[in-house]
């Protein structure tokens, strides 16, 4: 696990902030479509961590998200000949539904270009709303890129999720709130961080009315846009960024937002999408709400930040950002909790191909539950089993290994192997004797009708395909991993075919976890 990164970035004072933000913020009159939403103890998590854990419930918005807070709080600010044209935006989920609905109640037309990847649920909600929906590229990107064309072509005013002072300040009455509901001793808020509207109108207004409150952003760890761009001390773009928490799924952190952050932040946590499973289990344990990744990245920050800092007796805030998940993805969240709560191990194991083995390895185990196992006759004098145990810690898990290795017995924990948690446990055994010159990549790729088909009609007469893992896990993209027959000399040119399919791609080939279990 990677160390929350919590250090002091900034000496945030009222005088350094934009005061500007605290006028706004105030002027805000946007309860007749937002409400305003509880801050609750979860009693349970508390009680785990000897802190008084409090959670803002954005979920109980009605677009189920603090998105429509600040869309509407735009749309009230914007002069008359503009509402009557329309307004555009560009979202995948949430930004949309708040726009779709404070346009509603206005009488605005309002259109929304959403990626053609956008689960069906999401396209749905806006059009029940009113919104005319357009479905353009595979990309947030790219549908921003076609929204931008419409509002030359329509003369429509475009809403930007979260890269807007009104947008910033909408976002900024969840702080307001907050402080108003608990006025005591309140050590720190958690708040997480995609483009960071949320964040920068949170800070802004915490720092102003009490500056003794730390105040973190949280991120994916595969989608720190923030945290990238605080080390370089200007904006950057990734690369490319993580899709499992798809409503912080931003390459790039707005330029007023960054503005707002860089003064107003007291740190940056990152954390890990085992972290934020078990942050939506936890939040269920509590509430019986079923968060979605996005709006669980809050509470994972805070979780990390107090296990890492052993905080005990704080009053430690953050905001459950969202609900809009689809419920296929509850089968993947729920495989990966146990790991993001530090309760299971995931290990490769050699043990003796002989009768017997297989009793004295569990033996050797103890009482120690064991949550999954994967086996395979390999004809040979030894075995590899993979092997899911359950554990109480971090600490228990290195533990574990040591105790293994020092019984004899080679181990490799691949706990923390992104790869063996989403194709290997599912190909346990796949060996192919006398198999030569195997490549093996992994994939991502555009969730929709085709997609699948697209992509293996682009591999497809080139080189034999020796394996082949894909599961849909309810998501805006597919997962596969793939392996082929390539002679070395041929290899210069499967990189070349890769590059142009324009998918992430990642070889696969060196993972200990496909030595394990796959290769000849």
């Amino acid at each position: 696990m990677k160390a929350a990164r919590a250090q002091k970035l900034c000496s945030a004072t009222a005088a350094a902030m934009p005061k500007s933000y605290i006028k706004r913020i105030l002027d805000a009159r946007i309860y007749d479509v937002a409400t305003e939403t509880p801050l609750e103890q979860m009693r349970q998590l508390s009680y785990r961590f000897n802190n008084r854990i409090l959670l803002k419930r954005e979920d109980l918005q009605p677009v189920f998200s603090f998105k429509v807070r600040g869309a509407y709080n735009k749309l009230l600010q914007l002069p008359g000949e503009q509402r009557a044209r329309g307004v555009i935006a560009a979202s995948a989920g949430n930004h949309a539904q708040g726009l779709a609905l404070g346009a509603a109640q206005l009488g605005v037309r309002a259109t929304i270009v959403m990626p053609k990847t956008t689960p069906q649920i999401k396209v749905n909600a806006v059009r029940m709303r009113g919104a005319e929906v357009v479905l353009y590229g595979d990309t947030f990107d790219e549908a921003a890129a076609h929204a931008k064309i419409l509002v030359e072509e329509r003369g429509l005013t475009f809403v930007h999720p979260y890269d807007d002072p009104d947008v910033i300040a909408g976002q900024g009455t969840v702080a307001m709130e907050l402080l108003r509901q608990h006025p005591g001793n309140l050590d720190a808020v958690f708040i997480p961080v995609g483009g960071g509207g949320l964040a920068a109108g949170m800070a802004a207004y915490i720092k102003y009315v009490r500056p003794e409150v730390k105040v973190y952003a949280v991120e994916p760890e595969d989608a720190a846009c923030l945290n990238a761009a605080l080390e370089a001390g200007q904006r950057v773009r990734l690369p490319q960024v993580g899709l499992f928490a798809d409503g912080v799924a931003v390459a790039q952190i707005g330029e007023e937002t960054f503005r707002v952050l860089r003064e107003t932040v007291d740190g940056v946590i990152t954390v890990t999408t085992d972290e934020i499973c078990a942050a939506i289990k936890d939040i269920f344990e509590d509430t019986r709400s079923i968060a979605e990744p996005a709006g669980a990245v809050g509470l994972a920050g805070l979780k990390k930040y107090a296990e890492e800092t052993g905080s005990r007796n704080a009053a430690l805030a953050t905001v459950c950002s969202g609900a809009n998940t689809n419920f296929d993805r509850l089968r993947y969240i729920s495989e990966r909790t146990e790991i993001g709560e530090k309760r299971e191990a995931v290990l490769a194991v050699t043990i003796p191909e002989r009768p017997g083995s297989y009793l004295q390895f569990c033996r050797d185990l103890g009482d120690r539950a064991i949550t999954e196992f994967n086996y395979r006759y390999a004809n040979s004098g030894e075995a590899h089993i993979f092997v899911g145990l359950q554990v109480a810690t971090d600490t228990d898990r290195h533990q574990l290994v040591e105790r293994l290795q020092a019984s004899g017995y080679r181990v490799s924990d691949l706990t923390e192997n992104e790869m063996a948690k989403l194709h290997i446990r599912h190909l346990v055994g796949g060996r192919a004797p006398g198999l030569t010159d195997e490549v093996v990549y992994r994939f991502e790729f555009p969730e929709r009708p085709g997609a699948l088909r697209k992509f293996l009609e682009q591999l497809a007469g080139r080189w034999n395909i020796t394996l082949f893992h894909y599961r849909n896990h309810g998501a805006a993209y597919g997962r596969v991993l793939a392996g082929m027959q390539v002679a070395p000399e041929e290899r210069g040119q499967l990189m070349a075919l890769l590059s142009q399919l324009q998918f992430p791609f990642w070889d696969e080939t060196d993972n200990p976890a496909y030595r394990f279990f796959l290769a000849s």
